[in-house]
């Protein structure tokens, strides 16, 4: 490039750089190096208001990449949970009677009462009160009239809807429900996931069973 070519190329970038823009900016526009241009505009100062923009500029485009970043992070994530998910629900396969047997006595041992007066069993997720319930059902062998369900909910929510949602999934009558505990809810507490159904506890009054239910825990430990 001749001199002329260089001066004509150095004014241009003087006078983008007196305009506020980045020495990466200028770099693009005319296609020269990051040297060139730092080496030419060296001796310009920039007003307070453009120096501002220049940072807020580079913390925009510093924050944007971060968020690109976060949500290829997230993406990758999240397809690599739903594949593990299906794999595991693969590795699974079908349970048999006696599979179901041991998790039913495993889920009691988790979350189960460990009394000598009734059976009963508490949670907030659906497909734990589903299985086990089931499980009461089917190995067990408790009638359909002997469960008594209760709901443990905080003030903000429905009651209703909780003893709707419970009745349908458990396929429990709403006349075996016992009397809610309502508790107050603290709108300054946060939580990670709100059960807007409460917890439920499912109770079978059959001191036997409870003892029989301790019997196979033993035995699977042992």
């Amino acid at each position: 490039m001749s001199y002329a070519g260089k001066l004509e190329l150095k004014l241009k970038a003087q006078n983008l750089r007196k305009r506020g823009l980045s020495i990466k900016k200028i770099q693009k526009l005319l296609n020269v190096s990051i040297s060139s241009v730092s080496l030419w505009v060296r001796d310009i100062k920039l007003t307070k208001k453009q120096l501002r923009k220049l940072y807020l500029n580079k913390r925009t485009g510093s924050l944007r990449g971060s968020i690109v970043a976060a949500m290829n992070k997230k993406k990758t994530r999240e397809g690599l949970t739903q594949r593990l998910i299906k794999e595991g629900i693969r590795e699974t396969g079908r349970l048999s009677k006696r599979d179901q047997f041991i998790a039913g006595a495993a889920m009691y041992f988790a979350e189960g009462d460990k009394g000598d007066k009734n059976v009963s069993f508490s949670n907030s997720d659906p497909r734990a009160i589903k299985f086990i319930v089931d499980w009461f059902r089917v190995v067990c062998k408790v009638p359909k009239n002997k469960f008594r369900l209760s709901i443990y909910l905080h003030d903000n929510l429905s009651e209703r809807k909780a003893k709707n949602f419970w009745s349908k999934l458990t396929k429990i009558p709403l006349a075996q429900f016992r009397k809610s505990y309502i508790v107050k809810n603290n709108p300054h507490r946060l939580r990670k996931v709100k059960h807007i159904f409460g917890v439920l506890r499912v109770t079978v009054s059959n001191v036997n069973l409870g003892r029989k239910i301790k019997g196979w825990i033993s035995g699977i430990f042992q």
